[in-house]
């Protein structure tokens, strides 16, 4: 893949530094590993890899496991996320394809009964946050920094 532009970065500072005010806040408001699912659901959903990559290596290194990482893409079929993360990642679903959803009330009782009225707004920007993320690396074809292999990719 070959990115459509090298540094977005650097071609909207101000836009880019208020991207980060905004991540600053929602860190400051919202546990860490709740997150790193919010972040990496969402980037499965949009396909992007770039996000994907740096997401889990975020979650591994603040000790999120592998196992968790492996079934979140059916977290509603596995027992290992609790009902604070199901309902969270519920609204990620819900909200990444807003389209098609509508943000249904019952996946919003499902945040309701597990996050107080600030966690639920900081919750609701992480998502739209990462989303927009989501969008600046697919959109500009980002590229994920290369991994060891066995040789295997192309």
């Amino acid at each position: 893949m070959i990115p459509r532009i090298i540094d977005p970065f650097s071609k909207a500072t101000a836009g880019i530094k208020g991207m980060y005010a905004v991540e600053a806040a929602i860190a400051g408001n919202l546990d860490k590993t709740l997150l790193h699912l919010v972040k990496l659901r969402a980037s499965q959903i949009n396909g992007c890899a770039f996000c994907l990559h740096m997401h889990a290596t975020a979650a591994r290194a603040d000790g999120e496991t592998e196992m968790r990482i492996y079934l979140l893409d059916a977290w509603r079929e596995s027992t290992v996320y609790s009902a604070r993360e199901r309902a969270a990642l519920a609204w990620t679903e819900a909200l990444t394809d807003v389209a098609r959803t509508g943000a249904s009330d019952a996946d919003y009782e499902l945040v309701e009964a597990s996050f107080d009225e600030t966690e639920r707004v900081y919750l609701t920007l992480a998502i739209g946050a990462i989303n927009l993320w989501n969008r600046l690396q697919v959109g500009l074809r980002a590229v994920h920094p290369p991994e060891e292999s066995n040789g295997q990719a192309a």
